[in-house]
């Protein structure tokens, strides 16, 4: 069995059921789940670039600027992963995170990074 920096079981999500629990709860699984990805990017890149409460509460007090930032850095931080580890590499990631993120659609930058995250891991059958 492969060896991983962050459990499969942890760092695979299911997109859509993640987006839906995003939706019902009004957004506070979502924030669940930015924890979680910055947990498993954290890993693979074996430092702490990424932290939630820092995150969180600069988020709110820049009145979501900082948000749309990490979202922007944390799609670098996945090509990044994805360069060293010799997996193909989305080059519009970062940008195509920062547009759905300025126009209000952080979920589906989340979700498009999960979806990035999920490649990382074989498949869970």
């Amino acid at each position: 069995m492969a060896e991983y920096p962050y459990p499969v079981e942890e760092g695979r999500r299911d997109i859509l059921i993640s987006i839906i629990l995003t939706i019902l709860t009004c957004g506070i699984y979502g924030l669940f789940w930015q924890r979680w990805q910055m947990a498993t990017i954290n890993a693979w890149q074996g430092r702490e670039e990424f932290d939630f409460w820092k995150w969180f509460f600069i988020s709110i007090i820049t009145c979501g600027i900082y948000y749309i930032y990490i979202e922007y850095k944390m799609a670098e931080a996945i090509n990044r992963i994805q360069q060293e580890r010799g997996l193909t590499v989305n080059t519009n990631l970062p940008l195509i995170c920062l547009l759905v993120t300025v126009f209000g659609f952080g979920v589906v930058s989340s979700a498009i990074q999960q979806s990035e995250m999920n490649n990382w891991y074989p498949e869970v059958g």
